[in-house]
């Protein structure tokens, strides 16, 4: 690889990251009861709860509730970075570096 093309490389794995970090990542739990929203950078930017779909005396089942969708989202973002990883790599078995992504 010649340092054009590695320039070239830099600058796509620069564009694909600040469009990944733009992206929002919804997880959800209990069939759309809990709803969060997650950035790129997996920021929690929205939590959404359906007030008819809980008992206001069963807290501990909307604090899982919300603990799934959180790791929902979490899991959709993780995935996201994977794919964007693997994709610039172009099967050339990079090193998962943390903090690169």
């Amino acid at each position: 690889m010649n340092m054009r093309e590695i320039q070239k490389m830099q600058q796509r794995l620069m564009k694909m990251q600040e469009e990944l970090e733009a992206t929002q990542f919804i997880g959800t739990a209990g069939g759309g009861a809990v709803t969060i929203t997650m950035s790129g950078k997996f920021e929690i930017t929205a939590v959404e709860i359906d007030p008819e779909a809980f008992n206001a005396e069963d807290i501990a089942e909307l604090e899982v509730m919300v603990l799934a969708a959180a790791k929902d989202a979490h899991n959709k973002a993780t995935e996201a970075q994977q794919k964007l990883t693997s994709s610039l790599a172009g099967g050339m078995n990079l090193p998962n570096i943390p903090g690169l992504f």
